[in-house]
């Protein structure tokens, strides 16, 4: 018996600013990249605030280029001074082309990406604890000087 679909809330929209990419190189897992993350903001109906400085987006491209495995860690501090530890993995598929134009940090036409990230929210405050007991997926957007997401809550 299959059962019904999940439905989806939406929790926030994040605007991820961040450095230039560290080159690590190749190794034998893959071509590895660390992007640092610089700040942002995160608005939505129930959840609001910033994306601290600090954080990073630990990358492994595969595919000789067109996908890219993606593990993001930062703090979200909310407007009301509790802070969120979120832990992002992604998957971004992308044609040779524009992962080739993504890299060098051109801009890509949205439509021709696959970006779908599974955030995991570890919240410290009693009044957040819900962001931990929670599961969320989500989809995103790279551009040149950042990175769009939106989270949804799986009800």
């Amino acid at each position: 018996m299959t059962l019904p679909p999940p439905q989806l809330e939406h929790l926030c929209d994040l605007a991820v600013t961040i450095a230039p990419p560290v080159e690590v190189g190749h190794t034998p897992a893959g071509l590895r990249r660390m992007i640092p993350i610089t700040g942002g903001t995160v608005t939505g109906s129930r959840v609001n605030g910033k994306v601290l400085a600090g954080g990073a987006d630990f990358q492994l491209i595969l595919g000789g280029g067109t996908q890219a495995h993606l593990d993001a860690r930062y703090v979200i501090e909310l407007d009301d001074g509790s802070r969120v530890f979120v832990q992002n993995t992604a998957l971004r598929v992308a044609s040779l082309e524009n992962s080739r134009r993504i890299m060098s940090g051109e801009p890509v036409n949205p439509d021709e990406i696959y970006f779908r990230c599974q955030p995991k929210l570890e919240a410290t405050a009693p009044q957040w604890a819900w962001l931990s007991e929670s599961q969320f997926i989500g989809t995103g957007r790279r551009a040149p000087d950042g990175v769009f997401l939106s989270f949804y809550r799986v009800l």
